[in-house]
């Protein structure tokens, strides 16, 4: 008789263990006569002779007598054999019937190299079983599609928040409108009159950095810095000519001919951020009031002290004279009416483009096509997995709560009305493939040499780390070009996001297919950072910058001025969002910036679904490159007044999960 010593581990999580009797039967090669063995702690199962290498095994439960069936969330199944080897089984996925369940041993395998009909025939049971839970939905015409679901019930267990997620996730939702009603807040319509009272929201829930604008945000070197640092980095870009709707001159920004426009561009100090993607949006009707939101145009120059100064601002499109250009040598709440009109507008650029658009929707695109397409055996599952934990689950949240017709955004935001898909329809047409790969994004903006622009800086640095990982983990598995292109699962892995995230938009310059080993290591790097990275750097600062209403009001309810001399406090007042708005927009913006507990940082994988040994250890480099960028961030941080931490590694989560 020889002897096979089995170890089953249960996951990490809350009510994860059963009461049930678990089975557990070893399939080999050649599936002969198999014996159905009970579970008990660590098994031994005797057998004649050695039934040599194992495919696959069989788990199952059966409810005790008088006890019902349970939710079991086994994580893997490691057996050794007589021979001295070891096969490893991943799990990871909840158990919630009596049926017989089947699990390939897992060495990562590409489709065409499994050759064994016992494997191949395990991979289409499975995928065949996901096609069914993991359902392609058309949202809204002209938008990326999304998983079907009905609700958070109907999603497959493994995707479900935890419990720890649960529960804090409904325990800060809660808390926080139970403050604002308390506060006699959440209801008011009426405007603000003193821009102190704004003071009473959320007063226990402020952060440093919240704290620094409350205190800076008239100031525009502070204006500058959010466009390089604050929530949306994305949309400034150096000017090296004027566009023709923009009729700013060197007399109007530079007083006594003391310089010039064109010589100030040759030496790329000019920049501009142009808002044109919300030209003509009908914006929303809030406490039945009409609300406005513009389409501005803002030049900046860097000065020789290294800060980015506004220098004139356009809020609308095309130049009229009841559309002037302002100036900082305008009288104070012109100026500052001006910088308010423009922070709402990028308040609906970030969230709808920058944020849901191009973190969010593209996350659930990237995942959905993953579980659709490709099984748990196969090297791009293994890797890519623990980048979609909680991204369906937040994004049917996120569209049920926030962007539906009763959603947060719809009911209080400046762009929530029929505008709402209005700028993701427009934002998804106008996207690029490099624009999502920040190395290129980085240089077509001409952004290069910009001083104290810690976004560029950490971003470059990580998406290096994660390249050069991605890069080592997929040459491991495809040794050359012509093996990528027979991976028909991978194929169809990209297909389906190309069809189903960018529309079949070839103008995008999505990948339709891979054709090389290159193609794949670049494209699956930019799924990594989108995941981590990036929706880090556009999603976790949203209370420190937008926390303090003034800096970036949810919505405005009066027109821009359209002639100079006449703004005031009192109007600037009249013209930010009523109380409730406010607080609604703050309350959702805190909920968004919240860390769980149960929170994974980038690199960390608590579920081992890798077993070869040099996998195991390019996840170890990568570990260790990635506490080495955080260690150099933080000691960077050290010396500056408004520290950069939204890509410090130790900061930022595996996935889209808030």
């Amino acid at each position: 008789m020889v002897n096979y010593e089995v170890t089953l581990s249960t996951g990490d999580l809350a009510f994860a263990s059963t009461f049930n009797n678990v089975f557990i039967r070893g399939v080999k090669k050649k599936e002969g006569k198999k014996h159905r063995i009970l579970f008990t702690s660590n098994t031994l199962i005797s057998c004649p002779v050695s039934i040599g290498k194992l495919v696959l095994i069989e788990l199952d439960k059966q409810p005790l007598p008088l006890f019902p069936e349970d939710s079991w969330f086994p994580a893997k199944v490691e057996v050794k054999s007589p021979e001295g080897d070891t096969y490893n089984f991943p799990i990871y996925r909840w158990i919630t019937d009596s049926k017989v369940h089947r699990f390939q041993e897992g060495t990562a395998l590409r489709v065409f190299e499994d050759k064994h009909h016992l494997g191949r025939y395990s991979r289409q049971q499975e995928l065949g079983q996901r096609e069914k839970d993991y359902r392609w939905h058309v949202y809204a015409e002209g938008i990326p599609h999304c998983m079907k679901s009905t609700d958070p019930l109907s999603l497959p267990c493994e995707i479900r928040f935890s419990f720890t997620k649960t529960t804090e996730f409904l325990y800060t939702a809660a808390t926080g409108l139970t403050e604002l009603q308390l506060k006699g807040l959440a209801d008011c319509k009426k405007n603000w009159t003193n821009i102190d009272d704004i003071n009473r929201v959320f007063c226990s829930k402020r952060t440093d950095i919240s704290d620094y604008v409350q205190e800076h945000w008239k100031e525009d070197a502070f204006f500058g810095y959010q466009y390089l640092n604050g929530l949306n980095p994305m949309l400034i870009r150096r000017c090296s000519a004027l566009p023709d709707n923009f009729p700013v001159t060197d007399d109007m920004v530079f007083r006594h001919g003391q310089g010039s426009l064109r010589n100030e561009m040759e030496k790329g100090n000019i920049f501009l951020c142009d808002y044109k993607l919300l030209d003509g949006v009908k914006a929303n009707t809030i406490n039945g009031k009409k609300q406005y939101l513009m389409a501005p145009l803002v030049l900046f120059h860097k000065t020789p002290d290294d800060k980015l100064m506004p220098i004139a601002i356009q809020l609308k499109q095309t130049p009229a004279d009841d559309n002037p250009i302002f100036f900082p040598t305008d009288s104070e709440y012109d100026w500052l009416m001006a910088k308010i009109f423009v922070r709402s507008a990028d308040f609906s650029e970030h969230q709808l483009n920058v944020h849901l658009l191009r973190t969010h929707l593209l996350a659930e695109v990237f995942a959905v096509s993953l579980l659709r397409n490709v099984p748990m055996v196969h090297p791009l599952y293994k890797l890519l997995i623990p980048h979609t934990r909680y991204t369906l689950q937040i994004n049917y949240l996120a569209r049920s709560l926030l962007i539906s017709e009763t959603g947060v955004f719809k009911q209080f935001a400046a762009s929530g009305g029929e505008g709402l898909i209005t700028i993701l329809k427009r934002s998804l047409s106008s996207m690029t493939y490099s624009s999502l790969c920040i190395p290129e994004d980085i240089a077509e903006r001409g952004l290069e040499a910009v001083p104290n622009f810690y976004y560029r800086d950490d971003g470059l640095k990580l998406w290096d780390i994660i390249q050069r990982f991605v890069q080592g983990v997929l040459s491991f598995y495809y040794k050359n070009d012509a093996e990528v292109q027979e991976d028909s699962e991978l194929q169809k892995w990209i297909s389906d996001i190309f069809e189903h995230g960018f529309l079949s938009q070839a103008c995008t310059g999505i990948p339709q297919s891979f054709t090389t080993v290159v193609e794949l290591v670049k494209f699956v790097t930019m799924v990594i950072f989108t995941c981590s990275g990036q929706h880090s750097a556009v999603n976790t600062g949203q209370y420190d910058y937008d926390g303090w209403m003034p800096n970036t009001p949810i919505s405005l309810q009066l027109p821009p001025p359209t002639t100079k001399g006449k703004t005031s406090k009192a109007m600037m007042l009249q013209t930010f969002p009523d109380v409730n708005t406010t607080v609604h927009g703050m309350a959702t913006v805190w909920l968004l910036s919240k860390q769980s507990s149960d929170f994974v940082p980038l690199g960390q994988y608590p579920e081992d679904h890798f077993s070869e040994e040099i996998p195991c250890k390019l996840i170890k480099d990568f570990q260790a490159k990635l506490e080495g960028l955080s260690v150099v961030i933080k000691a960077r941080n050290k010396s500056l007044e408004v520290p950069y931490t939204y890509m410090d590694p130790t900061a930022l989560e595996n996935s889209v999960a808030i």
